[in-house]
């Protein structure tokens, strides 16, 4: 799988205000921003982009992926 494809299967199943993938093919970073994050811990956050990429995490066709989840509140305060 490519970044772009990662960011693809996410976004279609997750509305993101920021959404960004970087890895080296096997090995994944993503940095996701979504107001559906809204009252959720880091667990369920993740469980939410997991979801969007389903089968693909057991296949091992996205072996690791590490991710960073923000509310678009959280997001826009870390920018400044």
């Amino acid at each position: 799988m490519t970044a772009e494809q990662i960011q693809a299967l996410i976004a279609a199943g997750l509305v993101c205000e920021h959404l960004s993938v970087d890895g080296d093919g096997r090995h994944w970073q993503a940095v996701v921003v979504s107001s559906q994050f809204e009252g959720l811990r880091a667990i369920a956050r993740h469980q939410r982009v997991y979801a969007t990429l389903g089968s693909k995490m057991h296949t091992d066709e996205v072996h690791a992926l590490s991710m960073k989840t923000y509310t678009p509140t959280e997001w826009a305060a870390l920018q400044h």
